[in-house]
């Protein structure tokens, strides 16, 4: 199910309030989560959506130098820890606590959108997104993704990109 929205009230998730307040151009896409899938959240949409892991995007919560920190990275790849500390001019990253994720984003794991977060976080997006015209990140709970353009998933997260995954 794909629903293609521009702005216009409506409710829904945090973070497709967000993309209609701004206006945005995206499309919503929408599949049957199974937790039994034995898959990751992420590998388990691109699955679903029937498209390449390289193009959906897992959002991850890491703490780089001591204040926490979102990167965003192909579901097909890894987070290079050092390459996300040197992303925002910090020295050390490490995971996130979980909880201190959920509590401060206001999401669950697995549906943790880098877009209308509870308190936003500094953004980082790996650079691997500008291939693509578009990429698919969590529209804020799980089964429930977000289709847009890398350059207004940058705008909207006052976001920056750089090489922060690894295969």
């Amino acid at each position: 199910m794909a629903k293609k929205r521009k702005g216009g009230p409506g409710g829904g998730t945090p973070a497709t309030v967000a993309l209609e307040s701004a206006g945005a151009d995206y499309t919503l896409h929408a599949y049957a989560h199974d937790p039994a899938s034995g898959l990751s959240y992420g590998e388990e949409a691109a699955h679903a959506l029937g498209t390449s892991p390289e193009r959906v995007f897992k959002t991850l919560v890491a703490e780089v130098d001591g204040a926490l920190t979102v990167a965003v990275v192909p579901v097909a790849g890894a987070l290079d820890l050092k390459a996300l500390a040197s992303a925002v001019g910090g020295k050390r990253a490490a995971m996130a606590d979980p909880a201190a994720a959920e509590r401060t984003t206001g999401y669950v794991r697995g549906g943790i959108s880098p877009l209308g977060q509870r308190r936003p976080l500094r953004t980082v997006l790996d650079a691997s997104a500008l291939a693509f015209p578009t990429i698919f990140v969590s529209a804020g709970k799980r089964g429930l993704e977000v289709e847009l353009a890398p350059a207004v998933l940058l705008a909207l997260t006052s976001g920056v990109q750089s090489p922060i995954a690894r295969s």
